[in-house]
């Protein structure tokens, strides 16, 4: 990589030669073009130029507009062709301008913009629920079609295939729940009432929450992430010009598939975690098996059972809404992919800790 200067009457030439590779600095045009030389026309000749890479084509970038900057003409006839053609291609491109996201100025304003980002993802949340209930009551009524292989195919992903993780979360939290009674039922002697802790917290609350959590992190993003990268490669506005409904294709599926699972993977997570719980009370306290099982059984209504499934469909809907809207909502680029994931997961945990907190609330009033 080397550069040098001569003049040839009121033409300043500029002869590049050697490798040019990334790595290497790159040649300052100010410093190439010294003392005002560079007013009139300016000349690029290539001598023994070997090896190339963009590093030269950043170098003759610079080069040109510095020349056009002070007024000058800049001739590149001597170059390999290529290379003009690349600086060409280069130079007819305009560079986009990026819009930054300018720092709010006070507090005010930062609460003034997250009370208006929450108020539009909230109207837009409303509106693509109204869009899938809508779609769904096509389909009940026979005016619409779901496309039952991708239910089939998505309902299989979302319950069978979960069930590994699913076992492993549930039976941990049925033992760390086992612990905290252990040790703090031991100290009043009341070993027995384990068994009513364990089954009282699966059923009616870690049950349908610890699984609806992981559901979101593994099913939401991945229907963010499906159908970002649909949207990325212009397969929903292809269907749109089929006059096919996205969400009736799309949508649709994924939302009853994961409406349907999860409240049967609650039910299955409360039975490994009362199971977790049961082996820890055996093994640590003297708490026999008939005596775990009938102070399950006695105290434990079926209400409370019933009403952790219902929160695992609640969490269903959640769940296959926030991670189809996210996707349906990605923007243009491949990291956009990747913030819809993100943002699924997050948003979806969110709701599903706020829904659990209004439907305790709810039970609560009506003494269930």
């Amino acid at each position: 990589m080397d550069v040098s200067t001569r003049r040839e009457g009121h033409i300043q030439v500029v002869v590049v030669q050697g490798d040019w590779h990334l790595g290497t600095p790159v040649p300052d045009a100010d410093e190439v073009l010294t003392n005002g030389q560079a007013d009139g026309t300016v000349a690029v000749e290539s001598r023994e130029l070997g090896d190339w890479d963009t590093s030269l084509l950043v170098f003759l970038l610079d080069l040109a507009e510095t020349v056009e900057s002070r007024g000058g003409t800049l001739q590149l006839d001597e170059l390999p062709a290529d290379v003009r053609s690349l600086l060409t291609m280069a130079r007819a491109v305009p560079e986009h301008d990026v819009e930054r996201d300018r720092p709010p100025e006070s507090w005010i304003e930062f609460i003034g913009e997250r009370t208006v980002d929450l108020w539009n993802g909230t109207k837009h949340f409303v509106h693509f629920t109204g869009e899938v209930a809508i779609s769904a009551f096509r389909v009940a009524t026979g005016r619409g079609e779901m496309r039952w292989r991708d239910f089939w195919w998505t309902l299989q992903r979302s319950s069978a295939s979960a069930l590994g993780i699913v076992t492993l979360i549930a039976f941990l939290v049925g033992l760390i729940l086992s612990f905290l009674g252990a040790v703090v039922l031991r100290r009043f002697g009341a070993d027995y009432y384990v068994s009513y802790l364990i089954s009282y917290g699966m059923l009616r609350e870690l049950g349908a929450l610890m699984t609806a959590i992981i559901m979101a992190g593994r099913t939401g993003a991945a229907f963010a992430a499906e159908l970002g990268s649909m949207k990325i490669s212009e397969e929903i506005d292809a269907l749109k010009t089929l006059g096919l409904s996205p969400v009736d294709v799309l949508v649709l599926p994924r939302v009853a598939a994961i409406f349907i699972a999860l409240p049967l993977l609650t039910i299955y997570a409360d039975l490994v975690g009362i199971f977790g719980g049961w082996f820890v009370a055996v093994q640590m306290l003297d708490v026999t098996t008939p005596q775990f099982f009938s102070g399950l059984i006695a105290p434990v209504t079926l209400a409370d059972a019933v009403l952790g499934v219902v929160k695992g469909t609640v969490y269903g809907a959640i769940v296959g809404l926030t991670g189809c809207l996210r996707g349906m909502r990605t923007g243009n680029d491949a990291a956009a992919v990747g913030d819809a994931a993100t943002s699924a997961v997050v948003t979806g945990i969110t709701l599903i800790v706020l829904a659990n907190a209004i439907i305790d609330w709810m039970a609560a009033l009506l003494n269930i």
